[in-house]
């Protein structure tokens, strides 16, 4: 028993029954696939509520106890675990609510739990309230539900097309409920419940809240009764009730009484009907296919016992309550017996079908046409039930044809009576009082019935035969499906009636038979018949001269008599001036005719509203002419409402525009409203005194609420220029000034006798307002100030009336004022939710006023645009600052409040909260005001809960639909549904737009964040948590969330497409924006689960409206991006880990689903599943199906075929009126485009152009349609790039910012590989649209880059080389496939597209990337492998890749060179610089050539050469302090590379030289421009990005230096040339080398400079260098010579500076400099160092050698002086501190030489020491201490705590690269060290040689010394002038002398002592052997040794 008393927290009587309605409602109106499964559950579920209909759950002791313990003891509730305990208030409610509705305790309890939880729904209402409401709408759920299960049955009256099962099961359903007696249960029920004593009963427990949830109870009360009446109603329309039913029914009509007005109310009106319905037979006549079955189950036509009961109930004598009531369903049975007699089953009822006369007789006693006028008709529901409208016709009409002789009978009494009354009138006496009027009833009747015509039905055809064959081919005449030879019987008979009434009609039933003909008259096509009608009935007495004694209704007669009143009265028109203007006593009219001209009237404006010809025939009608009578009518003394009939009549004939014109013109001739006043006269006439003298007195103002409707039609048909020339201005203007000032603006204080007209007279002036607003478009000509002449005077000119609205309303004017007031004043009305009278017409006049707003709002920038340009002395202020103003009523601004506060009242008003949306996002736009609406809306707590209720309320709006179709003549609930899902869009663009503002905004307070504290700080809860009220976020939530858990996904996605996007474009502004980003992603994340619930329905799928469903899942993409950042980033793994999976899995997933599909997912699965189990392994992964949804290809718009107009004109005025719209796009404004060429047309003149003019039109159609179909394109293209871009941005963020550990890398491998291959096969299908190809390529590049970097990560892992498939995780085929595809795209672009292209050059140099070797550490044992291990060695992974991919470039051969070469040469510098790359890559790799054979016979290598010096400019302009752009360096450093890589080849080298490189840069000025490196010291870029002037030199320089070296090194053959060549550029920019060498400090570049420089001296700047380069004259040559001298000498010098302490203190420097990256920087410079020194050492033996093989006739560098430079601590004399002339000037000595020697070998053994520390290192990574990591890291990582957030995978990764780059950067030191060693050795053995042995002293005091003479004349050998003066001024300075020789010797000895030797020999030993040059330090050594023994000479 405990079980069964846990509490259902969603309330048993009403969660449970809301579910059951919504399946009901889904299944059988909504028609839902896959949803009758639900219902049969639910049917099943709830069959009990429908058996024991509403009835409660008992009350029981027990369970009072339990709820009363429930606060000490607790209670379960389902689905929570453990009791809760309940606060004792709660629980007294619940006692309270027990008592009040007679229910279970635990059912009062849970309802008032779920008034808890949905109280945030119900806003201001507490949870007993909410219980209140909750409790009657779970009755309306399940009366709602019967209603529809009944509707859904198959019967005689209507279908709803539901499928066959569907029927079937509900058929059952509720076959079984009527069977268990429902009908009783339903009419107890009505009787009983009854919302003034449920009122009572609950006013009493205090159960009723404020007056909107009064209304609320009431309705649901009053809608749950007549739920229940309308189920038996349509029972009995589809299937007959039993007899016992029957009679209940009966039995229950009898008691029911009417309304005080005499009619019925809705609830009884549809008892009424079930019974008529229940005794119709009149179904037999229809001759539908399953009639026979109908005939069947009828028990009228099958049970005897039932005719009899009904009968002899029906024929009791018993009176009923209602007699009117007894009498109709007499006169039913009586029809019905007429059918039953005519039946072959009547025969066997003959005793009851004989007293249909009777019955007949006893009805009409009964008034019975009377009541059913009265009664029915009377009641406000029937006109909107379309059953009961054919059911009353039916009965008409069945009577009219079935008993014709009653309805003879009925014509002969009342010819009878009108006789009497005739008599009586002559004798004078007094009317007969007893006078039956049946006839009379009948006829108003009909005329009643037929005059209201809802549903367009236009039943009333059927009393129309057709005599003339008509125009029209489709059937007329009746609803019957037959074809029309002979109209049926019923139609002749009731058309035999009309006519033969009007026969000799008696003057009694002349009104009553006009207002029936009135009634048929109402329809298109009834209008007509009534027109011929009344033509042929005064076509037969035409040739009576009298005329009026013809028919008296006839146009004939009618007009005719007009025209006499007219003759009459017109000698009666009063003087305007006589004092006297009031009726004079009623000559002509009396009452009765009165009447009669009023009926006439009325008949005439019915026919001629329908009928255009019917009104053109009689306006045009040379006799009648009615329009002029009329208006002369109305100048007569006539009363006011003769004269109001004539005015409507008017109305209809104006609405023919041909009409319309004249209309106007004579409605100013005859000064109805009296525009031009007489001279002289003092009064005023016409209808402004009819207005201020008759009309108020009288308190009522038919005449001037048919003026203004007289004057809304006209205005709507045309508005006339010249309206009163010659006479007046011109112009519409004294209308205007009449409606605003004489009606409009007194109409708040005039009096009304009936107070709903005072509404009416607003209503009808504001839709005038609102239509000429509504047509006028601000021009130039209207701010122009015109004249016109005027007899004789210039007098101003009218302005059109539109102009002058505007300019009312865009002041602070009485206009202004009165309509803000009166929108204040009916949002007050509406607050109160109660009826009052005019209430509709208020509500009308408030949407007037709310749209003049409207309107005004989007006119005025134009309007104050145009006011400004023509300088016009008006004074306007724009309309949302005028809302601003302070409201004198309340003394608040509260006006725009006012306006907002509609929304509140969206429910009963949707029109007007459309237009308060609609203005508010107006307002919203100007950031101005913007600011100042929050604090109005938060001003007043209680109005702001309103004002978000309101808006809430519009967004949760259950019955908004969105309308694809944009139709006029859609039913209203359409519309209604339409204008509320408009309402949505325009809040949901209002917070849009106000999301873009700065904070604090409306959206921000509209969607329940913090306004007035930092709106980073709210804390988001679900509605009702901490008392937050429900904001408009939670509602754009719910209508997101609805749906997400069934399978068909997010339901508004696919019912509302554009709602749904804008709703996920709020989502995705609050997650970007930065102040709410952090609340909003929290909330969506926590409470709501979103984004992982809606996308796992992408991609979404809709048919017909793909665009909706790219942007939709455009924003969610956006949105989920941010997640995946925001998620990595603050390590939420888990969440991350969910979305990844989800997006990126190819494992199918356990789908959720609903309880309801569950069930049938395991019937299928059980029986299919042996068949499939297993073949679903793989889906398709997530994103790339949302890929896949995105289309690429794109049909555009043919070109337009034009005949008349010119194509290029017609291009350029749809260009001129193209703007961008509220989503971005660029769209042409198709209105204004057909304004302009519409005007065109009609500006041809002649014959010919009016005969074209169709022709014309048809082509301006068709460029309208075009330009609609662009727009579409154009909306299309743009969904699907923004489809693509939030696909890409997601794409690319999964890979780069979420942690790499979630996605392993093989996983990483295949899912980039799949995403490479299927957007390169969409991209390269034919019909791709082109402006997606740039977006794809972007995203091509990105996952190109992080391909290369997973396989590159992989590889150092040491993982997977060696892997069978290939190389990586990832076979070579899908590598060889996706470089193909890469290489396709780029082919398939074309010549265009140059800027996409770069992404793609970007994506293939990254996947060559892939096949580069890793950077290996150089053991210094590799080159001990014999060369034949290596040539057989096996082809290792990256050889094999670059192999094969080379055979794929080069298979497609020239195309693909073409596109790179030309990419390269020109066009976009990015695209240049990557495809230069390119080239340089493929170039690196392709070992045949063919592509340098490509580049350098197609002559692209010689446009690249040339180029170079039209880089010169660019280039100078960079070096200025502040640079412009630095493209033109990046340009050029990518083209220097690329020569580089040329150069390296031999050929490549050649033909470089051959295109004359070097000339091109002999001529580049760029190179002298060396920047003054003090001045810029100052102009540092602070970001460091731009580097300095002299780092820019550098950059120039240092690219044309290595190129150099290179083209000196790569030409073996052509040596000479090329160095001469270089040499020539040496020279020319001698200057500045030289101060380049010369350099004072030393830094890291310039021994970068140096380096390079020395390079390319010592291998250009010869001896004899320059006789290669061609015939040079003498002086020339010496001049070069004195260049190559100079170079030599400061060649020399450098290397003074370069060895020992300088050293050591340029390292220091650098390391104090940049501490961070100092261990770099010191390698660095180590090795330029060492280079530089290995460069002059090679250029020192260079010389030597070229100088002579033999050391006697060998020319002398270095001076003979063994002496060491000062130690390292000692003084710096010898290295830089002397004076610089003195340095350079002096040869120096030998024993630096030695000093180089020994410091490299020092060097040597330690590099060799660390060499070997780091490869041991290197070999056992693993077991190194973190600490050392760190420190390894430490090197490659910026900044100190960078390397604590590395993995330690990442670590290894980075301490293993760290490793090998020292190992190579020793390696690379050792190789120059020996070098250095070897070089000097021989230096120094070759000079000692000279000096020792052939040198010969000169003698101290001889000054011309034989020695020096030899020397000298040795120097002077013809092939070493160049080096004469250095050699010879060099030792002259320095005598040599004995003495030097032999300190030298002496000097020598000691330092190159054992030691020294020893280790150079060791040297030997480690390096040189392993370099294969072996004994060369020995033998030299050995030499040297030698020289330095051998004793003195």
């Amino acid at each position: 028993m405990a079980a069964q008393m846990a509490v259902n927290s969603g309330a048993s009587l009403w969660g449970p029954l809301k579910e059951l309605w919504d399946t009901v409602d889904g299944a059988v109106l909504k028609k839902q696939p896959e949803s009758i499964h639900l219902l049969d559950l639910q049917l099943k579920k709830h069959k009990a509520h429908f058996l024991s209909l509403f009835k409660n759950p008992p009350k029981s002791a027990e369970q009072r106890e339990k709820v009363r313990k429930a606060s000490t003891e607790g209670i379960a509730i389902q689905g929570q675990q453990g009791s809760r305990l309940l606060p004792e208030q709660l629980l007294k409610e619940a006692f309270i609510l027990s008592d009040l509705f007679d229910i279970g305790e635990l059912a009062a309890l849970e309802l008032l739990l779920a008034g808890k939880q949905q109280q945030p729904h119900f806003p201001g209402l507490t949870r007993g309230l909410v219980a209140v409401l909750l409790y009657w709408d779970g009755k309306l759920c399940v009366a709602n539900s019967l209603r529809t299960l009944i509707q859904s049955r198959h019967g005689k009256t209507f279908t709803l097309d539901l499928s066959e099962e569907l029927v079937a099961l509900t058929t059952r359903f509720t076959d079984e409920l009527i069977n268990q007696g429902l009908t009783k249960r339903i009419l107890t029920l009505v009787s009983e419940i009854n919302v003034t004593r449920e009122f009572e009963r609950l006013q009493k427990e205090r159960g009723l809240g404020n007056e909107k949830h009064r209304k609320e109870v009431s309705d649901l009360i009053k809608e749950s009764r007549q739920a229940l009446a309308d189920s038996l109603f349509s029972w009995t329309c589809q299937s007959p009730l039993s007899k016992d039913d029957t009679l209940a029914l009966i039995g229950h009509l009898e008691t029911i009484s009417a309304q005080a007005d005499g009619s019925l109310d809705s609830v009884n009106l549809s008892l009424v009907m079930a019974l008529l319905y229940c005794l119709d037979l009149s179904f037999i006549e229809q001759g539908t296919e399953d009639r026979e079955d109908l005939i069947q189950v009828l028990p009228l036509l099958t049970e005897r016992q039932y005719v009899s009961a009904v009968h002899s109930r029906l024929m009791d004598s018993q009176p009923w309550k209602l007699p009117g009531l007894q009498a109709l369903f007499r006169l039913e049975w009586a029809l019905s017996l007429r059918v039953l007699s005519q039946l072959p089953q009547g025969l066997a009822l003959v005793e009851f079908t004989e007293a249909d006369e009777a019955l007949a007789d006893q009805a009409l006693l009964g008034n019975v046409f009377l009541f059913m006028k009265e009664g029915i008709l009377g009641c406000e529901t029937f006109g909107q039930e379309e059953f009961y409208i054919r059911r009353l016709h039916s009965l008409i009409t069945d009577f009219l044809a079935l008993m014709p002789m009653k309805v003879k009978q009925l014509r002969n009494r009342a010819d009878e009576d009108a006789r009497l009354v005739h008599m009586s009138l002559q004798m004078d006496g007094e009317a007969p009082l007893s006078l039956r009027k049946d006839l009379e009833h009948l006829m108003i009747l009909i005329g009643e019935f037929y005059n209201k015509d809802f549903f367009g039905l236009e039943l009333a055809l059927e009393f129309w035969c057709p005599t003339e064959s008509l125009h029209h081919t489709s059937l007329q005449g009746s609803y019957l499906g037959m074809a029309l030879q002979r109209p049926p019987h019923k139609q002749v008979v009731l058309s035999k009636f009309v006519r033969q009434m009007g026969d000799l009609l008696p003057s009694t039933l002349y009104m009553s038979y006009l207002r029936m003909l009135k009634g048929l008259a109402n329809g298109p096509q009834c209008a007509h018949y009534c027109f011929s009608l009344l033509k042929t009935n005064g076509a037969t007495h035409s040739d009576n001269i009298q005329g009026v004694s013809g028919n008296p209704v006839s146009w004939e007669h009618f007009f005719h008599s007009l025209m006499l009143y007219h003759e009459n009265l017109r000698r009666d028109i009063p003087n305007p001036d006589a004092t006297q203007y009031r009726h004079p006593p009623m000559r002509g009219i009396t009452q009765r005719e009165l009447e009669g001209l009023t009926s006439f009237l009325q008949l005439l404006t019915t026919i001629i509203t329908w009928s255009e010809n019917a009104r053109l025939a009689l306006c045009e009608h040379p006799q009648w002419t009615p329009v002029v009578v009329m208006l002369g009518l109305l100048q007569c003394s006539i009363p006011p409402v003769l004269k109001a009939e004539i005015l409507h009549c008017l109305a209809a004939f104006g609405k023919s525009p041909e009409i319309a014109a004249s209309l106007w013109q004579s409605l100013e001739y005859t000064q109805i409203l009296q525009t031009v006043r007489a001279p002289g006269q003092r009064q005023a006439a016409g209808i402004e005194v009819e207005l201020n003298e008759i009309e108020s007195s009288c308190e009522e103002y038919p005449l001037t609420r048919s003026f203004c409707h007289l004057i809304s039609t006209l205005v709507e048909s045309s508005l006339p220029v010249n309206l009163g020339a010659g006479l007046r201005v011109p112009g519409f203007q004294p209308y205007l000034n009449f409606l605003r000032d004489s009606v409009f603006l007194p109409f708040p204080t005039r009096a009304y006798r009936r107070p709903a007209e005072k509404w009416e007279v607003a209503d009808a002036v504001l839709e005038v307002f609102h239509k000429l607003l509504r047509d006028y478009e601000p021009q130039p000509s209207d701010f122009v100030q015109e004249v016109v002449e005027l007899q004789g005077e210039q007098i101003a000119a009218h302005k059109p009336p539109g102009h002058s609205i505007m300019f009312h309303l865009l002041n602070d004017s009485p206009t202004l004022t009165l309509c803000l007031s009166l929108l204040e004043e009916g949002v007050r009305q509406l607050d109160t939710y109660t009826a009052f009278p005019g209430k509709k017409h208020l509500e009308s006049a408030v949407l007037h006023c709310l749209c003049l707003l409207d309107l005004t709002l989007q006119k005025e920038v134009t309007f104050m645009d145009l006011l400004r340009e023509s300088q016009a002395s008006m004074l306007v202020s724009p309309l949302e600052q005028l809302l601003q103003g302070v409201n004198p009523q309340t003394r608040r601004a509260d006006h725009i409040v006012n306006i907002a506060r509609y929304l509140y009242h969206s429910s009963s008003n949707p029109d007007a909260a459309f237009q308060s949306a609609k203005i508010l996002r107006c307002i919203a736009n100007h950031p101005n005001i913007h600011g100042r609406l929050v604090g109005d809306f938060t001003h007043d707590q209680a109005v702001s809960d309103k004002l978000m209720a309101g808006f809430v309320e519009c967004l949760d709006n259950e019955e908004a639909e969105e309308g694809m179709d944009k139709e006029e003549d859609a039913e209203s609930q359409k519309k209604v549904a339409r204008i509320r899902h408009e309402t949505q869009i325009h809040i949901l663009n209002l917070l849009i737009t106000s999301l873009e503002l700065k904070p604090p905004n409306l959206a921000l307070y509209l969607l329940g964040y913090e306004v007035k504290k930092p709106v980073s700080s709210t804390n988001l809860q679900d509605p009702g948590v901490l008392g937050c009220p429900r904001s408009c976020l939670h509602a754009i939530l719910s209508l997101l969330q609805k749906g997400t858990e069934r399978r068909s996904g997010p339901v508004i996605t696919q019912q509302a497409p554009h709602l749904a996007e804008l709703c996920y474009q709020v989502i995705y502004q609050l997650c970007a924006c930065p102040d709410t980003s952090g609340p909003t992603m929290r909330y969506l994340r926590t409470s709501q689960d979103f984004l992982f619930s809606h996308l796992q329905h992408l991609p979404f799928n809709l048919p017909g409206n793909q665009m909706a469903a790219l942007t939709q899942m455009s924003w969610l993409m956006k949105t989920a991006a941010i997640e995946l950042r925001v998620t990595s980033l603050n390590r939420q793994r888990s969440h991350t880990q969910r979305l990844v999976s989800l997006l990126l899995d190819d494992q199918p997933h356990a789908q959720h689903t609903a309880d309801g599909e569950s069930g049938m997912e395991e019937e299928t699965r059980s029986v299919s599943g042996f068949l499939h189990f297993d073949t679903v392994s793989k889906v398709r992964r997530k994103l790339l199906s949302v890929l896949d949804s995105i289309d690429f290809s794109q049909d555009m718009p043919e070109l337009l075929q034009l005949d008349f107009f010119e194509r290029t004109q017609i291009e350029q005025v749809i260009t001129n009126c193209e703007h961008v719209n509220e989503q971005g796009h660029t769209v042409c404004n198709v209105k204004l485009l057909h304004r302009v060429l519409v005007a065109e047309v009609n500006a041809l003149q002649g014959m010919a152009a009016i005969g074209q003019r169709p022709l014309l039109m048809e082509e301006v159609n068709s460029i309208l349609q075009q330009v609609v179909e662009r727009n579409r394109v154009r909306r299309s293209l743009s969904a699907k790039r923004n489809a693509l871009q939030s696909w890409r941005s997601l794409v690319e963020t999964l890979l780069t910012t979420c942690p790499a550990d979630l996605i392993p890398a093989e996983d990483r491998q295949l899912i980039i590989r799949d995403l490479l291959l299927d957007l390169h096969d969409k991209v390269l299908s034919d019909d791709t649209a082109g402006e997606l190809m740039s977006t794809v390529a972007g995203a091509v590049f990105t996952l190109t880059a992080h391909l290369s970097q997973s396989i590159l990560s992989e590889q150092q892992q040491g993982v997977g080389l060696e892997a069978s498939s290939g190389f990586a995780s990832i076979a070579n085929s899908a590598l060889h496939l996706i470089l193909r595809k890469l290489l396709d795209f780029i082919l398939c672009t074309g010549g265009g597209y140059q800027r996409l292209r770069a992404n793609l050059y970007g994506s293939l140099l990254y996947y060559l990337q892939i096949a580069q070797k890793p950077e290996e550490p150089d053991t210094l044992q590799s080159a001990g492998k014999a060369m034949w291990e290596r040539l057989t060695a096996p082809e290792d992974g990256f050889s094999k890749l670059q192999r094969e991919n080379l055979a794929i470039i080069e298979s497609y051969g020239k195309a693909l060179m073409e596109v790179v070469c030309r990419d390269a040469c020109d066009g976009h510098k990015i695209s240049r610089m990557l495809a230069m790359a390119v080239l340089d890559r493929i170039l690196s790799i392709n070992r045949q050539n063919q592509w340098l054979v490509y580049i350098c016979n197609s002559g692209y290598l010689r446009t690249l050469v040339e180029s170079l010096r039209q880089d010169d400019a660019a280039l100078q302009s960079l070096l200025s302090p502040q640079p412009p752009l630095l493209k033109p360096l990046y340009i050029y450093e990518s083209k220097m590379a690329l020569l580089t890589r040329v150069a390296k080849m031999d050929e490549g080298a050649v033909e470089l030289l051959r295109c004359g490189l070097v000339a091109q840069l002999i001529e580049c000025q760029v190179f002298d421009m060396i920047p003054d490196s003090d001045a810029h010291r100052m102009m540092r870029d602070p970001s460091g990005f731009i580097p300095s002037p002299m780092d820019r030199y550098r950059k120039i320089l240092l690219p044309a230096l290595r190129l150099f070296q290179v083209i000196l090194t790569s030409t073996t053959m052509n040596h000479q040339q090329g160095a001469a060549q270089v040499l020539q550029w040496l020279i020319v920019h001698a200057d500045t080398i030289q101060s380049l060498l010369r350099c004072q400090e030393l830094s890291m570049g310039t021994l970068q400079e140096l380096s390079l420089l020395t390079g390319i001296i010592s291998k250009t700047a010869l001896p004899g260098a320059l006789e290669m380069g061609g015939d040079v004259h003498h002086a020339a040559l010496l001049e070069f010579q004195g260049h190559i001298n100079r170079f030599q000498r400061l060649c020399l010098s450098l290397l003074g500076r370069l060895v020992g302490s300088e050293r050591e203190r340029l390292l220091k420097q650098a390391e104090i400099a940049s501490p961070g990256d100092s261990a770099d920087k010191r390698e660095e410079m180590e090795v330029a160092m060492q280079q530089v020194c290995a460069n002059i050492m090679e250029y020192c033996q260079t010389l030597l050698l070229h100088s002579s093989a033999q050391a006697q006739f060998s020319i002398c560098l270095f001076s003979p002086s063994g002496s060491e430079p000062a130690g390292r601590d000692g003084g710096r004399a010898d290295l830089s501190s002397t004076v610089p002339s003195m340095a350079y000037s002096r040869a120096p000595s030998l024993g630096l030489v030695l000093y180089l020697l020994k410091n490299s070998t020092a060097d040597f053994f330690q590099f060799h020491q660390s060499h070997r520390q780091s490869l041991g290192k290197l070999q056992s990574l693993d077991q190194l201490p973190p600490e050392e990591l760190k420190e390894l890291c430490q090197g490659l990582v910026s900044g100190t705590g960078g390397v604590e957030k590395i993995s330690s995978v990442q670590r290894n990764l980075l301490a293993k690269r760290r490793l090998v780059q020292l190992i190579n950067n020793r390696a690379k030191l050792l190789a120059l060290c020996s070098y250095v060693i070897e070089t000097c050795l021989f230096v120094l053995w070759r000079h000692l040689e000279y000096y020792l042995l052939h040198c010969t002293p000169s003698d101290p005091k001889d000054s011309v010394m034989p020695g020096a003479a030899l020397f000298r004349s040795r120097l002077t050998d013809s092939s070493f002038s160049g080096l004469q003066a250095s050699g010879g001024r060099g030792l002259s300075l320095s005598r040599v002398s004995q003495q030097d020789l032999d300190s030298l010797k002496s000097d020598m000895a000691a330092a190159f002592g054992e030691a020294l030797q020893r280790k150079l020999l060791e040297v030997e030993g480690l390096y040189s052997q392993v370099r294969s040059r072996y004994t060369f330090i020995q033998a030299l050594v050995r030499r040297i040794r030698g020289l330095l023994r051998q004793p003195k000479s």
